[in-house]
């Protein structure tokens, strides 16, 4: 069979980075950032926090192919900001999201115990 062993959705290979910029050269503030060994998962919730920031313009992302495991998310913004801003805020905002989600249901199981 020709289908790809399936630890090479998730690991990383060795020199591959996770995540890669490239500026686009025909918009201004606009970018393509590829995001390595991910899907729609978390395409979809970054695409979903990127539209929360008033300074995205745009912001979108695709799979390329199903055998290539990889998104390639799209962010334009507005002169107040750089897609490279508004994608790290994302990340930033999603990160202190998921920490309080994990406290959350930590404490409620916790509770549910005694």
């Amino acid at each position: 069979m020709n289908a790809p062993q399936r630890y090479e959705r998730f690991v990383l290979p060795e020199g591959t980075k996770k995540v890669s910029y490239e500026r686009d050269t025909k918009i201004i503030n606009a970018a393509s950032f590829t995001i390595e060994r991910e899907d729609h998962t978390v395409g979809n919730v970054l695409r979903m926090q990127l539209h929360r920031d008033a300074n995205v313009l745009f912001a979108g992302y695709k799979l390329p192919h199903p055998l290539q495991y990889k998104i390639i998310v799209r962010v334009h913004t507005t002169s107040q900001s750089s897609p490279m801003q508004a994608y790290n805020q994302a990340i930033n905002d999603l990160d202190k999201e998921l920490s309080c989600l994990k406290i959350a249901i930590e404490s409620e199981v916790e509770r549910r115990r005694h």
